[in-house]
């Protein structure tokens, strides 16, 4: 690339799928022959910016900065002792709330009240995990999807185009996390574990907000989300499985990638018309857009069923457990509850974003239904039988049970007392079926449930 734009420089992207956005910069390539202008130049300024060297398949300090400017578009106010205080104190009464709806202890170790800032900071770790195979996925496909004689002929251009695919992905995952963190209201809230273990955390600033207009007081919110914070952290703690069984599904979807370098050139092409280049906000948007959105495979579609399951399962228990420890004990949960609901029904723009890019449902559809069927299998069996649903993934509901909650073990009522011995035989029966040699040949204990 020249440092001077106005020299005549080919365009270095050609008989790739970038030479159409570099071709309509002009004034970066004249000699790719696009319309050029001020719009283009900001743009291949920025995309510059966004392709300096690093580590990895995604430039997270670009992400970094466009997050952080993007959260920064909002007012952020730094958080007070008294903030941190009322948060410690909300927890300490959910966790003994709790303790009367599950048997899992409290899973939570610190106590934290954080900026929009700050929920930045301390979730990176994990979003670095859920979205850099992705990304790394996306890279390699696109470098992979080259013509062979280019890859012969121009190794470089290999690089650059990584390169360009960590920038432009960098500059999506940036603003989608700017966009969430004015969204999210704890480090539990979409369902995934995204903070440090044990540490029970609300975002203050989106806390008030999500409490104007509810016509409830600000300490019953606190304590409301405190208590499915809570509840969030004792199933994450005692369920030794379950987060990587979520970020596995993850996982799972990016191994499934297919990168088809002719869709993407296509799909460039059909952006950039009606695009004015000279327009910065116009050439701004082939950023913003989901260029790396292939059609989804089958395994993928696999995988993404399992992770929207997984998470309407975790977010249906937290929602029957703080019903459970909320009921009479506290009026304003009934309208609480549903004004939570309606808001993880609702979804927004932040969570289209990555749904385009990694498939991830951050709020699933079918909280209610699973609801129901936690309650329902506790009513009949009681806590320890809903708990212990949580002791293997083979034993979860399906999509099936999903579909028609109420029946899901419907024919378990409340087992006897159970020795150790007896419960293992229970769940090895649970996990083989009747039918295998390995299951015991005592009697089924009355009343325990079955496969379901």
């Amino acid at each position: 690339m020249t440092d001077n734009p106005g020299d005549d420089q080919p365009n270095p992207f050609k008989g790739t799928p970038f030479e159409q956005i570099f071709g309509a910069l002009g004034g970066a390539f004249p000699g790719a022959g696009g319309a050029g202008g001020a719009g283009g130049m900001a743009f291949f300024q920025q995309l510059q910016s966004l392709m300096q060297p690093h580590d990895g398949p995604l430039n997270w300090n670009a992400a970094n900065d466009i997050a952080r400017q993007t959260a920064a578009q909002e007012p952020d106010p730094s958080t007070t002792q008294r903030d941190r205080d009322r948060v410690s104190d909300a927890v300490q009464l959910a966790d003994h709330w709790l303790d009367t709806a599950t048997g899992f202890p409290s899973g939570v170790t610190t106590t934290a009240a954080w900026s929009r800032a700050e929920w930045l900071v301390e979730t990176q770790p994990v979003w670095k995990v859920l979205v850099e195979p992705v990304a790394a996925r996306s890279v390699t496909g696109l470098a992979g999807g080259l013509p062979e004689e280019m890859k012969a002929a121009a190794g470089p251009l290999v690089g650059i185009i990584g390169q360009a695919v960590g920038g432009m992905m960098a500059m999506q995952i940036g603003q989608g996390l700017g966009a969430l963190a004015g969204e999210v209201l704890s480090a539990s809230d979409i369902g995934l574990p995204l903070g440090a273990p044990g540490k029970a955390a609300l975002v203050m600033a989106n806390v008030r907000a999500f409490a104007e207009g509810l016509d409830v007081t600000e300490d019953d919110v606190i304590l409301y989300l405190a208590l499915r914070e809570a509840a969030h952290q004792r199933l994450f703690a005692h369920v030794p499985w379950l987060r990587e069984h979520l970020i596995g599904a993850v996982t799972d979807y990016a191994q499934g990638l297919e990168i088809n370098a002719q869709q993407i050139q296509d799909r460039v092409q059909e952006q950039l018309r009606g695009i004015d280049p000279s327009n910065p906000e116009a050439m701004q948007s082939l950023l913003e857009g989901g260029l790396f959105d292939p059609p989804q495979t089958p395994a993928q579609t696999a995988a993404l069923s399992r992770l929207e399951i997984a998470l309407a399962l975790v977010e249906g228990w937290v929602d029957e457990v703080v019903g459970m420890a909320t009921h009479e004990r506290m009026p304003a949960a009934t309208k609480l509850r549903e004004a939570v609901r309606r808001r993880r029904a609702a979804g927004g723009p932040a969570e289209q974003t990555f749904a385009a890019l990694v498939g991830l449902e951050l709020r699933p559809r079918r909280l209610r239904d699973a609801s129901t069927l936690w309650g329902g299998l506790r009513s009949r069996s009681g806590q320890e039988a809903r708990d212990g649903v949580w002791m293997h993934p083979d034993l979860l509901p399906t999509a099936a049970d999903l579909d028609d909650p109420l029946s899901f073990r419907a024919e378990a009522t409340q087992p006897e007392s159970l020795s150790e011995d007896e419960f293992d035989a229970e769940l090895r029966k649970l996990l083989d079926g009747p039918d295998s040699p390995e299951a015991p040949d005592s009697p089924e204990a009355p009343g325990a449930p079955d496969a379901g």
